[in-house]
């Protein structure tokens, strides 16, 4: 079998052909809720009304246990934050403060907890939307 070095004209014609129109092409990483995982297998966490540090504890505690038991999709609930008292405290940051943004940093900032994960992403609309994010869980050895 003779291996091409450089791309043919008719190669280069079909490559930009297929990529003039992507839009039947899904994105399998683009979202967790595609993946066939049954609901019974879905465990949820639900950290309204939680401190930063609470809810950082809760979902090491909730990934950690989820893994161990051999869970593979986890949704966690933060919330929009829309009812958060950071907005009433200039010294504060409006971002970082609300569990939405800080929780996925503290779970992307924690190894061990990374050493589990295959993929976050953010909720469907029916799971939370914007105030929530899916976790998969690789398999335990």
């Amino acid at each position: 079998m003779n291996k091409k070095k450089y791309p043919t004209e008719k190669d280069k014609k079909d490559w930009a052909d297929f990529t003039k129109n992507l839009d039947n092409i899904e994105d399998k990483d683009k979202n967790l809720s595609k993946f066939k995982i049954p609901v019974k297998e879905v465990r949820k966490l639900d950290l309204h009304g939680c401190s930063l540090d609470e809810a950082n504890s809760k979902v090491r505690i909730f990934i950690n246990k989820s893994y161990e038991e051999n869970f593979r999709k986890l949704l966690v609930v933060t919330g929009k934050g829309l009812r958060s008292k950071a907005y009433e405290d200039p010294y504060r940051s409006d971002d970082m403060s609300i569990l939405k943004n800080s929780v996925p940093n503290f779970i992307k900032s924690n190894e061990d907890l990374l050493n589990k994960i295959i993929k976050i992403s953010k909720a469907e609309q029916q799971d939370g939307g914007d105030g929530a994010f899916y976790i998969l869980l690789k398999n335990k050895l």
